[in-house]
């Protein structure tokens, strides 16, 4: 029987296409390829939250400061705990925290010593309150089941004046602004922010607030892309929607190549007449690659604009927010802080059939769960098109599918990558 189909060149409908990067193979193109990001800044500590470090910190002190207790309690030379007795000892003092003592503690002797008090002259060990008898005459007894040094906290324990409490490239989190503030570190030099200008191309966007007409869409790219570069701490710059005419685009390009180090569009990479994204950055700068084996997201366009990088998304939403979080992401993070950025993935089983033919790697959006027993599951959110934007707000993780990958049935497990993680 004779076939009547028509195929002229590979498209998005195949499962293998000749001469296409694989997901793995293009994200390790773009990161091998990534210059050092040059410039720091120094910041005030109120500051500094999310920014990544320039310098290594070296801590001026030790933290803690001097030996100190651990616990309210009675602080002692551990050489009169009773192996299988009692022993009572007077009471010489009360020492708060913040307090001083200039005396000494001999034998049979102890200070009752609050958490954080350092310890006096003459003591080892401190016996948690708890664990005593308060007898009428004032003294304290004190039984077996004690060891040596137990609930004291030395000099240094957690930060040695001298050593490095902070690395360079090291994303500052809640806890390590209180790390700094412990050391009486007041400023920190930062890597400057890296900055990012991005514009929509298409004669059919209008912007919020603009009457639609027919085969016009609100340009939704822009928003989606603007609200994950501001979760990376970006320097942003929106240059709005271009025209898909090649005198505009060429003049957006020129613009954002000179002002920021990555450059990121999205729609106008595949191959329709008005897709004018790859030939006027071959005429400018230097295209690496321009589809990959993915579902959603092939046509993806990476490449140089003078000295910036460039990310040429897809125009389908989903589209650009898958193909921003597994290969922007990674990029913007190891230029940030020179350092590569890993996934966090998790195996998960899933309770959903999913079709899925061998060729391409596909990121399912998915609901992901825990169960009581601590164990994942994932069921998909349904419809999976790439236009449907609302599949990336009911989900909360991607199904990772791999190019080997086939029809998975419930109960098959399966590799996930939480939303959450993707920052």
């Amino acid at each position: 029987m004779q076939s009547h189909i028509i195929r002229t060149a590979p498209s998005c409908a195949d499962d293998r296409e000749p001469q296409v990067l694989t997901v793995h193979q293009a994200r390790e193109k773009i990161l091998s390829s990534l210059p050092a990001l040059q410039g720091e800044e120094r910041v005030a500590l109120r500051s500094a939250l999310g920014r990544v470090l320039a310098r290594d910190v070296i801590s001026p002190i030790n933290v803690p400061g001097h030996d100190n207790s651990a616990m309210d309690g009675y602080a002692l030379d551990g050489s009169q705990l009773p192996e299988d007795a009692y022993v009572d000892l007077e009471v010489i003092v009360t020492l708060p925290a913040g307090g001083r003592f200039n005396g000494t503690c001999g034998p049979g002797q102890c200070v009752h010593i609050m958490t954080g008090a350092p310890m006096p002259a003459g003591t080892d060990t401190v016996v948690m309150q708890e664990h005593v008898m308060a007898l009428e005459d004032g003294r304290i007894r004190i039984g077996s089941g004690h060891r040596r040094g137990q609930n004291v906290r030395s000099a240094g324990e957690d930060i040695a004046a001298g050593s490095a409490v902070l690395h360079a490239g090291k994303r500052l989190t809640p806890a390590d602004l209180g790390i700094l503030a412990s050391i009486g570190i007041g400023e920190v030099f930062v890597c400057r922010r890296v900055r990012v200008a991005f514009f929509s191309t298409g004669d059919e966007l209008r912007g919020i607030g603009e009457t639609l007409g027919e085969g016009e869409v609100y340009d939704s790219n822009r928003y989606s892309l603007h609200g994950m570069l501001r979760r990376l701490d970006a320097d942003i710059l929106d240059l709005g929607v271009v025209r898909d005419e090649p005198e505009a685009l060429r003049e957006a390009f020129q613009t954002a190549g000179q002002l920021a180090d990555v450059v990121i569009t999205s729609g106008g990479v595949s191959v329709g007449e008005a897709d004018y994204t790859k030939p006027i950055l071959e005429e400018l700068g230097e295209m690496r690659f321009w589809k990959i084996a993915m579902k959603p997201g092939r046509p993806l366009a990476y490449g140089k604009l003078g000295n910036a990088l460039f990310f040429g998304l897809p125009g389908n939403p989903v589209a650009v927010m898958v193909t921003f979080y597994q290969f922007v992401l990674p990029a913007l993070q190891q230029l940030a802080s020179g350092t590569r950025w890993k996934p966090f993935i998790l195996d998960a089983v899933c309770t959903s059939a999913l079709r899925k033919r061998p060729g391409r790697f596909e990121f399912l959006r998915g609901i992901l769960s825990q169960q009581d027993d601590g164990s994942f599951v994932v069921e998909s959110v349904g419809q999976q098109g790439s236009g449907i934007l609302t599949s990336m707000s009911r989900g909360n993780c991607f199904i990772l599918l791999d190019e080997e990958q086939a029809d998975v049935k419930p109960g098959d497990k399966v590799r996930v990558q939480p939303f959450a993680t993707l920052f």
